[in-house]
């Protein structure tokens, strides 16, 4: 295959995945300002929070069954149908006459999303041979990240100059467009034969998962010591062993137990679940200081965290071209600065003192998440990127569910802890770059 061929080839499966990158990053995070205005819109009086944790709790508890999933039916086939679930689900939220049937499509947002996003790391990581692997993804991760970074500012303004549903009339034509190109893109071919599905433990993984997230998520809203959080948290515990049960006796794991015993897999998947919360802590905190402490307002605080949102978007194709060998130490160095400059942020004395802090952490957070994303399809190999794409991004939307719980009781003191456990996160992942761990195989 020529060298022109070759990138024809690759090039559809690259926009399929940057685009469905930058719609279930968007959504993730666009809808927060948009709550009191779509309140008053439906007339709902309660359950708006619903609206963005029906969708993260979907997203985060299919996550894991998506990624092998699409080693049994085929990469593309399922990233074309998790784009096609969203973007329809997106019609259905842009025409929502009330909130039970918004909350309902939003789920349905959730689960379509949490299809496209394991399988559509795989197909990159089969689709680009070594060489251009790290940067591809690193690409992808920087579309990511623009939405991740902009989803407030760019829900607020389309909430303020047009309407809440025009956020969803957004998705609509990107993900068609997203879906066109995954329907283009090649399917990889060759290698072993995918293992069969443990079903038993999907289900009980899936429930256990979603059992998790809801504690997480509901926890600041039922009182963490309520009895609803305990149940919730009990059965994810009765859940998870379960899943232990079936995996014991399933003859084809959900999870390989050589993944388990990946090193460098199992260390950067919590690097980046802590990275990740952090990352979470960062986007909710900062904003709202800027408005609060600094006293801008909104459109002058959206102006000034422009900084930071660039550095975290530019962040993903910087950290393509970090090598597996370096991944490691990269990923500790990351974890370091931002930690460090979480702490600092409080302390700033100045207006331009705390942005150029924050775009320090942008940058630093930006890449951490993207690293996580690269260095473990590097480390799992493309024999297990599968489920070590699901299994990856369980953990870390799992994680930004926890960073959210994290904000809500002290949004003041939230910035400081998050900084904390990055640095405590960094310490170990230093110690095994020196001793030479790397995802490298």
């Amino acid at each position: 295959m020529t060298v022109r061929s070759a990138a024809s080839v690759r090039r559809p499966a690259l926009a399929a995945v940057s685009l469905a990158m930058f719609c279930v990053q968007l959504d993730a995070f666009a809808l927060n300002p948009a709550l009191p205005r779509i309140g008053r819109d439906l007339g709902a009086g309660g359950g708006l929070s619903w609206v963005v944790s029906g969708y993260l709790l979907a997203a985060a508890s299919l996550m894991l069954g998506a990624g092998r999933l699409g080693d049994v039916l085929g990469r593309r086939a399922l990233l074309t149908v998790g784009l096609a679930v969203f973007g329809g689900a997106s019609l259905v939220c842009a025409l929502s006459p009330s909130l039970p049937v918004l909350v309902g499509a939003r789920v349905v947002q959730g689960a379509g999303g949490a299809l496209a996003m394991p399988v559509g790391l795989v197909l990159l990581t089969h689709t680009y041979p070594p060489a251009l692997r790290g940067r591809a993804l690193g690409w992808a991760m920087g579309v990511g990240g623009v939405a991740t970074a902009c989803g407030p500012f760019v829900g607020g303004v389309l909430t303020e100059a047009v309407s809440w549903r025009a956020v969803f009339w957004l998705n609509v034509p990107v993900a068609a467009l997203a879906a066109g190109c995954a329907a283009r893109a090649a399917e990889p071919r060759g290698g072993s034969a995918p293992r069969p599905v443990d079903g038993k433990g999907l289900v009980a993984a899936t429930a256990a998962v979603a059992a998790l997230a809801a504690g997480i998520d509901r926890g600041p809203v039922w009182g963490w010591a309520s009895g609803r959080t305990a149940a919730a948290l009990t059965l994810t515990v009765a859940l998870f062993l379960v899943f232990l049960r079936c995996e014991r006796a399933a003859p084809s794991p959900l999870v390989s137990p050589a993944l388990l015993r990946n090193r460098p897999f199992v260390a950067l998947t919590a690097a980046g679940a802590v990275a990740n919360a952090a990352t979470v802590v960062f986007l909710f905190v900062v904003p709202v200081s800027l408005q609060g402490p600094w006293r801008l307002s909104a459109a002058a605080a959206g102006a000034a965290f422009l900084a930071p949102a660039v550095a975290m978007s530019v962040a993903g194709p910087l950290a393509g071209r970090i090598g597996p060998a370096r991944a490691v130490g990269a990923m500790a160095g990351c974890l370091g600065l931002s930690g460090a400059g979480l702490c600092a942020a409080p302390a700033a004395t100045s207006l331009t003192g705390y942005v150029l802090v924050a775009t320090g952490c942008g940058a630093a957070l930006g890449m951490a998440g993207a690293l996580t994303l690269i260095a473990t399809q590097a480390a799992a190999g493309p024999e297990l990127a599968g489920e070590a794409s699901g299994v990856t991004k369980t953990a870390i939307t799992t994680a930004a569910g926890l960073g959210v719980a994290l904000c809500a009781p002290a949004p003041g003191t939230s910035l400081p802890l998050a900084g904390v456990s990055c640095l405590a996160a960094a310490l170990p992942l230093a110690a095994g770059a020196r001793r030479g761990l790397t995802p490298l195989r």
